[in-house]
């Protein structure tokens, strides 16, 4: 909001171009400006309580009061002396003249507006540091930022519903980008981790899957220590999401940090994914293996190649399994059962993965 110096200082010089007495009354009744200064920081009892939601003049005594209100809530209320049709004409220009200076204040002054912009990367960097003081914003702490990709067409609002988890609006940030994804930028303490971020993350996903019914998957980007890094620290946060959506869509909290070789494969070039192919398996081997067999081998890896724990694991016995590791063999060429043929077949079927979430060719 504008100080009471700036609404005084513009009270003054339009009650003398106008030659009318006139003030400014605030949502609490008091006046924080006028032309008469005996009336500052006095109070006008009943005022913006008897403001209808409809009506923005009023006539009273010998003023006029026009109401400036927003969602049917007073903000402020101008008053005119004088009860003839240019002192409604006067306080209704006078109004309309706050009104413009008040969010024009409110826009170059908003936190999360400014915070919002730069995640977006809107700004440019030599402006970042001056708006940033200009605006009192710490410029060096650590910042979290987290993306929340929700399913679309939910009922509620996810976006109040996520706000409500972060009272400290001066410091923590939400906003949205779109109709499925909400931003957070978190303000963390140099004792806090990734680990710590990820258990947020995770308490935000109880909250909406728990209460709300409302799928969400969340991307974390690195944890920065300057304000200038959120831009990069939010396009990690989209990388995240859209590596973690390829090859683990069953993870629903995804740090870049810990992307491994996903990272390094989705941005290999198609055309290099496609020779790797070609290059480790037989034409077509790949594709014949059926979703059981897949399955098989994902619970083989999971188990780091121990043939008892997966036989367990998958309720089948232990010669059934080798059994199944040998065809495998056959069709493919790779005795899984071995480190470095394990090792290639792993990274083979996650190249396939990527190919197959249809990436730009290159």
């Amino acid at each position: 909001m504008p100080s009471k110096r700036i609404f005084q200082n513009i009270i003054l010089q339009l009650s003398e171009a106008s030659e009318r007495n006139m003030g400014v009354i605030d949502s609490h009744s008091v006046v924080v400006a006028s032309s008469d200064l005996q009336q500052l920081d006095s109070t006008v009892p009943g005022i913006i309580e008897d403001y209808d939601g409809e009506n923005d003049i009023k006539r009273i005594g010998n003023r006029v009061y026009c109401y400036i209100a927003h969602n049917k809530r007073v903000e402020y209320c101008i008053y005119v002396e004088g009860l003839e049709k240019s002192a409604e004409c006067t306080a209704k220009m006078v109004a309309a003249f706050l009104t413009e200076i008040k969010e024009y204040h409110d826009d170059r002054f908003d936190k999360g507006k400014f915070i919002k912009n730069l995640v977006m990367d809107n700004i440019l960097p030599g402006d970042i540091y001056t708006k940033a003081r200009e605006m009192n914003l710490a410029m060096e702490v650590q910042r979290a930022v987290l993306l929340i990709r929700v399913s679309a067409g939910n009922s509620i609002s996810v976006f109040d519903v996520v706000s409500e988890l972060f009272p400290e609006k001066q410091k923590d940030f939400v906003f949205s980008i779109s109709e499925t994804d909400i931003v957070v930028v978190k303000e963390i303490g140099r004792d806090i981790d990734l680990r710590d971020v990820e258990k947020l993350a995770g308490s935000i996903i109880d909250i909406l899957e728990g209460e709300h019914y409302v799928s969400c998957v969340i991307g974390i980007g690195t944890i920065v220590n300057t304000i200038n890094e959120l831009a990069t620290s939010f396009k990690e946060a989209q990388l995240a999401l859209e590596v973690g959506k390829i090859f683990d869509n069953e993870r629903v909290i995804t740090t870049f940090d810990n992307l491994g070789i996903a990272r390094l494969i989705y941005q290999l070039p198609t055309t290099l994914c496609e020779m790797y192919l070609k290059e480790v398996f037989r034409k077509g081997s790949i594709d014949s293996l059926d979703q059981e067999t897949l399955f098989t081998i994902q619970r083989f890896f999971e188990n780091n190649l121990n043939v008892s724990e997966t036989s367990r694991g998958l309720f089948v016995h232990r010669n059934t399994l080798v059994y199944r590791l040998e065809k495998i063999k056959k069709i493919t060429g790779l005795d899984l059962r071995q480190f470095d043929h394990a090792i290639v077949f792993k990274v083979a079927l996650m190249v396939k993965k990527y190919l197959d979430s249809n990436p730009t060719k290159y």
